[in-house]
């Protein structure tokens, strides 16, 4: 199996609802599995070496922060014509929509994942993300 098909697959499995994903061809196996509500480890480590991991690429940033589950691009509001899901200053709960990241045009919402309020935003709107960048900082 090579390195693009891999690829596809662990895309299929970020998208999905699933927890894990197992594919058999021939005498070819693989199990690619979810830790928690995103993968982390399991995933990066199937990468090759000349990819640098998301948190090797990441600046340092003092406090809590929402992190992309995924690559695409990052969008504030559920549509051009309406309000961002959230502004600084905001309160969120754990399961707060702060905002949507498209992936091969699908909206993917993004939940805070914690309670707190919405220190900083740190990506404009409509920009690329890659897995793990920082989009919020909250306290």
């Amino acid at each position: 199996m090579s390195i693009d098909e891999t690829k596809k697959l662990i895309e299929l499995l970020e998208k999905s609802n699933l927890r894990k994903l197992l594919y058999s061809k021939g005498d070819f196996s693989l199990e690619i599995e979810k830790e928690g509500m995103y993968y982390e480890r399991p995933i990066q480590a199937m990468m090759p070496a000349t990819y640098p991991m998301a948190e090797e690429s990441k600046p340092a940033v003092l406090g809590k922060t929402i992190d992309s589950p995924m690559v695409g691009t990052f969008y504030s509001s559920p549509a051009p014509d309406q309000p961002p899901f959230v502004q600084e200053g905001d309160q969120v709960q754990s399961d707060t929509v702060v905002c949507i990241i498209e992936a091969m045009k699908v909206m993917n919402e993004v939940k805070a994942g914690t309670c707190g309020t919405i220190k900083k935003i740190l990506v404009e709107n409509a920009e690329p993300v890659e897995f793990g960048t920082n989009l919020f900082i909250i306290e």
